[in-house]
């Protein structure tokens, strides 16, 4: 009877799984390299980031010559285990936060002229580095 209530134990154990801390969304995250809409969440290494806002798009329109190309600066919330923080990533620059990089890679669509992009339009492509 010892064996037997042993061999259950050890059984009942082995069902067991150690789930990792993860960062938590409501729904599924996009797969790293995915464009995801203000509000989506896409996985970018061992984070989770979803785009808040568009904070300036200030980019030089297609066909159009500038003296200054202009940026596309998004309002980002970066949820890893244990902590989260929102930071305005730029098109193409490197924000570091705990030893991890994460860069806007590409924001579509481009700017046309001077009208205004709706919100919903716009995509984000992000990466760890």
């Amino acid at each position: 009877m010892k064996t037997l209530l042993s061999a259950l134990a050890l059984l009942s154990l082995s069902a067991c799984a150690v789930i990792p801390d993860t960062p938590r969304v409501n729904g599924d995250a996009a797969a790293q390299g995915t464009p995801v809409a203000i509000g989506e969440p896409v996985w970018t290494g061992d984070a989770i980031l979803t785009p808040l806002s568009v904070v300036e798009d200030s980019r030089c329109p297609e066909n159009v010559r500038c003296i200054w190309a202009g940026k596309l600066t998004v309002s980002t919330r970066i949820t890893s285990t244990h902590w989260a923080q929102t930071a305005n990533l730029t098109l193409g620059e490197p924000h570091e936060v705990l030893s991890r990089t994460y860069v806007l890679v590409s924001g579509t669509p481009e700017k046309r002229g001077e009208e205004a992009i709706p919100a919903d339009a716009y995509r984000f492509t992000f990466e760890r580095r």
